[in-house]
């Protein structure tokens, strides 16, 4: 199917037409392009946009909070030190904020599903789009059953059977609810996330009331652990001096990775949001607040309560057991703290897993659109839900009982890991999309403050600087296995396996298919604004009474 330039569209859900008249650029815009954009214009209309503002901001705010910072986050800790540990956590917030933004202008401006695939085939080469597309894929394929064994897992803390029930049970619920309409996702994350809030601010106070001396044992602590009796870095890999200090510090940003990974996907569903060109605008201008509120004063309050020396920081028991709050609220006397953040913990996993499912198997829906994978995966169920996506994600959550038995489980950590560097991967490519996206914009003379839904603040200097800083964490984060002594396979393919299978992937892609990166004066920006300018939204209702002082989701 395809759309002349003219040729009206569905006038459901907002999307009416594309003008015949389209502004000429600097060099005429290649025909095959321009109806690719406008065809994809009418994609919104198959689907229900069952995820509202309220569901979309609680998401983005605390949608991909889970077990990397209530758990991993004690590990960070131990190997970099108070200081190191904040300042992991606070310089690779920073620079996933200009991800954030990246996508969130992109995304308000070209509402389709499959978030970083769908622009990166439109606004810089579709090889790229295809080969970042398979390496979510692969992601999300390990990622999805990883949540549902660490929820198994952490269910232990209370009972103990076969894992095997609980990973059925969990796959069971996560599948269910893929399936049926996508309000029901909302409506589960909406809740999951108000949970995860609470948790955190109970959390933060009580790290507080321990540090002044508030606690059953009344000890205040204040900065003690920052002094002793590690300091406020931690020598690594028996490495003295500065030098260890620094590589301890340098091996934090692998933690701080894991915990923030997703929370790129606010576009992921943006077919399926109402009012998306407000509602995910809202969503990526929140984001220096949600790094700040969710994780670095969360660390920094870790770190005041809990030393970098304590042994239970590198326990691998998978449940709240190693939490930092968990072992500092142990170490004041307070006894229900424990079961309080593992039942939180759990819910966590699962929302964690339901994010991964929903993004994967719409990444995987935006791809069939394009060519990228079998057109069977476009297939929708009655409730407008890409059935046969989930479905294949359904089919690898059999993974997790591999996690039975302890060589299985060896081979299942390997690829865990990989899960990190295809987030870095990820994170590189949105930003490379950005930005020529935005000289895009520049060089067909429009003003993307004046004509755009959104226009991203700090650009494009700070897309520069975290693409710079990414390429530096992807080349060097498996350093220790070329230091004397330290080679370990496992962390050598998880850091560089991604380096030829994004290279491989692109290239076999670009050859199969003669594919070439799109000019920037060729960039089909032009027919999305056209739309958005003649479909403006419906203004927001007035607040009333006490949504005045809700500052959470409106």
């Amino acid at each position: 199917m395809s759309h002349s330039i003219g040729t009206p569209l569905s006038e459901g859900n907002g999307i009416s037409k594309i003008d015949e008249k389209v502004p000429v650029y600097s060099t005429e815009i290649k025909n095959s392009d321009l109806e690719n954009a406008v065809e994809q214009l009418g994609e919104i209309q198959n689907f229900e946009q069952g995820l509202k503002q309220r569901h979309i901001q609680m998401i983005a705010l605390a949608g991909t909070v889970g077990t990397g910072l209530f758990l991993s986050s004690g590990k960070a800790i131990a190997t970099a030190g108070p200081l190191g540990a904040f300042l992991g956590y606070g310089i690779i917030g920073c620079a996933v904020s200009s991800v954030v933004f990246g996508v969130g202008e992109m995304g308000s401006l070209a509402p389709l599903n499959g978030g970083i695939i769908r622009y990166a085939g439109l606004f810089c080469d579709p090889a790229l789009a295809f080969a970042d597309g398979w390496n979510q894929v692969y992601a999300d394929i390990v990622s999805i059953p990883a949540e549902i064994v660490a929820a198994s897992v952490i269910v232990e803390f209370w009972i103990t059977v076969n894992n095997a029930i609980w990973i059925s049970v969990f796959s069971v619920l996560m599948l269910s609810t893929a399936l049926m309409f996508v309000r029901v996702y909302g409506e589960l994350e909406f809740s999951f996330s108000i949970l995860k809030i609470m948790l955190i601010i109970g959390i933060n106070i009580m790290a507080l009331v321990i540090t002044c001396g508030g606690g059953p044992d009344h000890q205040s602590i204040g900065f003690r652990y920052w002094h002793s009796p590690t300091g406020p870095f931690v020598q690594h890999l028996g490495v003295a001096g500065s030098l260890g200090q620094f590589l301890g510090f340098w091996q934090t940003f692998n933690n701080a990775l894991y915990a923030y990974s997703g929370i790129e996907n606010i576009t992921v569903a943006a077919a399926e949001t109402q009012n998306p060109r407000r509602a995910i605008p809202m969503a990526a201008r929140r984001i220096f607040i949600r790094i700040l509120l969710f994780y670095v004063l969360t660390i920094f309050m870790a770190t005041l309560c809990v030393s970098s020396a304590d042994e239970h920081l590198l326990r691998s028991t998978g449940t709240a057991a190693r939490s930092p709050f968990v072992i500092a609220a142990r170490a004041a006397g307070i006894k229900v703290v424990p079961s309080i953040i593992n039942a939180v913990v759990i819910t966590s996993a699962w929302s964690s897993g339901n994010s991964t499912l929903l993004a994967g198997s719409r990444i995987l829906y935006g791809m069939a659109v394009q060519g990228f994978a079998p057109k069977i995966f476009t297939k929708l169920n009655r409730f407008s839900i890409p059935w046969v996506a989930v479905s294949l994600y359904g089919v690898f959550m059999a993974l997790g009982y591999m996690t039975l038995q302890s060589s299985a489980s060896t081979v299942f950590s390997w690829l865990q890991d990989l899960v990190s560097i295809a987030t870095l991967v990820n994170w590189t490519i949105i930003c490379v999309t950005y930005l020529r996206f935005f000289y895009g914009c520049r060089k067909q003379g429009i003003d993307r403050h004046k004509e755009l839904p959104w226009a991203a603040p700090f650009q494009p200097w700070g897309t520069w600087a975290s693409l710079i800083l990414f390429i530096i964490i992807f080349f060097t984060g498996g350093y220790s296995t070329f230091m004397h002594g330290h080679w370990d396979t496992e962390t050598f393919v998880s850091s560089y396996f991604n380096l030829p299978f994004i290279l491989l992937v692109y290239f076999g892609y670009k050859f199969w298919k003669k594919t070439k990166i799109i000019p920037l004066e060729d960039i089909p920006i032009r027919p999305f604004i056209e739309d958005f300018q003649n479909n403006p939204e419906p203004e927001p209702e007035p607040k009333k009474g006490w949504q005045k002082l809700n500052i959470l989701w409106s």
